[in-house]
């Protein structure tokens, strides 16, 4: 990884922000990738040459949404039983009855939140073409969710640009509150649903 970096340094910007585009639009294919990284060090190497972190934050956000598009596209033309003979290396135990299930519950609202869940959030745009959500709303959940993540992604490395130990150490900590507070909102609609549920029934 220190090698990549090291490579990635080397780049005038022009080239560095079509590798950054490229590789946030591979973390769809290939979710091993880290992106999350990459994209940190390139808002890191921003701030040390003094540069605005906004060609940053617009190559990353159009490459990971356009790689999201073409796996939403690909989840509407093939299915769910191509999905899982590609993904199954990642894909989290019944995530695609779990996204389903949220999504039923609580429609768009559900896809936005479970992009930022570990486990889920890399096949989340081919299960939303799967499962046949209306193309225009899961397009706005999962652009909005990736412009949201890779921004603050790249506003923490760029804020914090002179350490690049600190910011390895905000990412993980970002990334671990994103996850709780994903979940807790999951869990929240999950216990609002049950309660609305049971009244009705009685």
């Amino acid at each position: 990884m220190n090698s990549v970096l090291a490579w990635l340094a080397s780049l005038p910007p022009a080239t560095l922000y079509i590798i950054l585009a490229l590789v946030a639009a591979t973390e769809n294919f290939l979710p091993p990738i880290p992106a999350d990284v990459i994209v940190a060090f390139g808002s890191f190497l921003a701030a040390r040459e003094h540069r605005s972190p906004i060609p940053t934050i617009i190559a990353v956000v159009v490459g990971n949404v356009s790689g999201a598009l073409a796996m939403l596209a690909l989840g509407r033309r093939f299915g769910a039983s191509w999905i899982h003979q590609h993904l199954k290396r990642v894909m989290a135990e019944r995530a695609e009855q779990r996204v389903q299930q949220w999504y039923d519950r609580y429609g768009l609202p559900a896809l936005f939140l479970s992009r930022f869940l570990p486990g889920v959030r890399a096949v989340v745009p081919p299960l939303a073409g799967a499962i046949r959500v209306p193309l225009g709303g899961a397009i706005a959940a999962i652009a909005i969710a990736s412009t949201i993540w890779y921004a603050t992604l790249a506003l923490i490395a760029y804020r914090l640009g002179a350490e690049w130990e600190h910011i390895m150490d905000a990412i993980k900590r970002f990334q671990t509150v994103a996850a709780i507070v994903a979940g807790a909102m999951v869990a929240v609609g999950v216990i609002v649903w049950y309660v609305l549920r049971r009244r009705s029934r009685a």
